[in-house]
């Protein structure tokens, strides 16, 4: 017999109808091993592959398929093979095995077969059916799950991601995509695959499995593949679709939840803080920021982050959550990146924008609450008490003044908070309220501080509760009127040339209280007098003479009426 190579991959089932014998003794069939499922039966016309063992009625072999290593294919039913075992074979399902008696008027009769087969012999074929086919066959498509939304299949120009194991219809691996650890990544229509790949795939979803059976001519054909698939052979895939996109696609935007208020959207060159989870399209996922417990930080549209990324970022507003689907030539192409995201992989970030600014913002300062009667209001140098709340952008309470016994104490104009705080503080009148919003060069900066993430918006709700008029840096003491003309004799008060730290300290008391000077405030006015009267003791035996503050006098003279004494 004649050797052929086949590639088909259709799943066969058969039941023979016995055959009643004639006259002449008639061919005998023995089916010994019959699958369970046998959902097709061999017809006259198909085209069948099968092995077989050829022997004598003694048990003598004359011939293998085995013994060849190659399978033997051919129609049936077309005069290609001796009457007996085309009648014999017809009826068989794929991996059914079969012992088919011959008998020599349907074999090779009485001219027998050369010197193999004698005359009038009485030849024995055990066969096992491998493969079925016909001209007529079309790829066969059959879902064996599929996810319950399903929102795009593939089309022709799509490119494809998908998994699946590869076996020949009766079973025999040749092929699988989990043992490389890897998908199979292709477009779909263009030729790259085989044909009857290319149909199978055609209207599945992401996340759908579907058996796919290839006939050999929509396969590897007459020729088959290397090794692993013999020629005429049909072709079974189990495929799970993993990803889907067409090269046309843009970032796609969804499962938006924008807050009520938006005073402002996101744009290029701002600066972002936002917390994401990153899966493929079928829900794997392979990074997020809630895992580390931190923002991803970046500045929009400047390259920082993939070209997808930078676009979605764009136009959001703060507190706002969406969905972004991204193709691979948006994001991390064919290359991929790493071991977490494969190449050509389709991602979806689901994002919650924290808080954003631009380098360039200055605080913003919003009016709640003014009282009618406000006459005096903070400024530099001040001592002021107020109450706080700081919150990030998102809502998230980070400190607050109702926490601890006493309201917030704070020198304006000193360095003791934060840049932005001190610019909302000032201009405030008592019993006055705002929101004061901070962006980070002038709050925490990029590292932040305790309690409060690197470059965070910082959101304050303010309150004045008292202001105590305050003296420039590097003064203890301010005329609010004109200096005395003869201040000396004004501090000599009982008139002996000398002015002790009591008699210095009485004067100073009696301006303050008068309205006609100004003590730093947040210090112990005796400690105020006790360095103010230092400066003024040059000599430093516990008393002012008049050439000891003429001399100060001479030196401060341009300091003009907020002289220091």
């Amino acid at each position: 017999m004649e050797a052929r190579f086949v590639l088909s991959f259709l799943l066969v089932t058969g039941i023979y109808v016995e055959c009643n014998p004639g006259p002449l003794e008639d061919v005998i069939v023995d089916r010994y091993s019959v699958p369970s499922v046998c959902s097709r039966e061999v017809q006259s016309g198909d085209f069948v592959r099968y092995h077989y063992n050829g022997t004598f009625t003694d048990g003598k072999r004359f011939d293998s398929s085995h013994d060849r290593g190659t399978t033997y294919s051919v129609q049936v039913g077309e005069g290609r093979l001796i009457a007996g075992v085309d009648r014999g074979i017809q009826g068989m399902c794929v991996n059914e095995r079969r012992k088919i008696t011959v008998p020599p008027h349907l074999a090779y009769g009485s001219q027998g077969a050369g010197e193999v087969i004698p005359p009038d012999s009485t030849l024995v074929f055990d066969v096992v059916l491998l493969d079925i086919w016909n001209k007529g066959d079309k790829v066969q498509t059959r879902t064996l799950s599929k996810p319950q939304e399903c929102k795009r299949t593939v089309e022709n120009s799509d490119f494809v991601r998908y998994h699946y194991n590869g076996t020949l219809l009766d079973g025999t691996p040749f092929d699988s995509s989990y043992n490389r650890k890897q998908t199979y990544n292709t477009y779909v229509g263009e030729g790259w695959l085989i044909k009857g790949m290319e149909e199978g795939l055609l209207g599945m979803c992401v996340g759908e499995k579907r058996n796919i059976i290839i006939p050999p001519f929509l396969g590897y054909g007459e020729k088959g593949y290397a090794t692993d698939i013999p020629p005429h052979a049909s072709l079974v895939f189990d495929v799970l679709l993993v990803d889907l996109h067409n090269p046309k696609d843009d970032i796609t935007v969804e499962n938006q939840v924008v807050p009520e208020s938006c005073s402002r959207k996101s744009g290029v060159g701002d600066y972002i803080r936002y917390h994401y989870n990153g899966t493929f399209l079928d829900g794997t996922l392979f990074d997020s920021s809630y895992r580390r417990n931190s923002t991803y930080n970046t500045y929009i549209g400047m390259g920082y982050v993939i070209a997808g990324m930078d676009k979605a970022l764009q136009g959001l507003c703060i507190g706002e959550r969406r969905r972004i689907t991204m193709p691979p030539h948006l994001a991390y192409g064919e290359n991929g990146a790493g071991e977490d995201i494969p190449g050509s992989a389709v991602l979806v970030f689901d994002i919650h924008v924290i808080d954003f600014h631009n380098p360039k913002d200055p605080v913003n300062i919003q009016v709640i609450h003014k009282p009618e009667d406000c006459n005096v209001t903070s400024s530099r140098d001040d001592l002021i008490h107020y109450h706080y709340n700081c919150s990030l952008m998102d809502g998230t309470l980070l400190f607050s003044s109702m926490n601890y016994d006493n309201p917030q104490e704070a020198i304006l104009g000193a360095d003791k908070v934060i840049d932005g705080l001190d610019e909302g503080l000032q201009g405030m009148c008592v019993g006055e309220k705002r929101v004061v919003i901070i962006p980070p060069h002038l709050g925490h900066g990029e590292n932040g501080a305790s309690g409060v993430p690197g470059s965070a918006v910082l959101h304050f709700e303010l309150e004045m509760l008292a202001i105590q008029k305050g003296v420039p840096q590097g003064y203890l003491f301010v005329w609010l009127e004109d200096s005395p003309p003869e201040l000396f004799e004004a501090l000599d008060l009982n008139k002996d040339k000398e002015v002790p730290l009591e008699e210095f300290s009485e004067f100073i008391k009696l301006q303050v209280a008068e309205g006609k000077g100004r003590m730093r405030p947040g210090q112990d006015p005796d400690d105020i007098i006790q360095n103010m009267f230092s400066n003024q003791d040059r000599n430093k035996d516990g008393k002012i003479t008049v050439e000891e503050l003429k001399l100060k006098a001479d030196e401060d003279k341009e300091k003009a009426r907020h002289e220091e004494l």
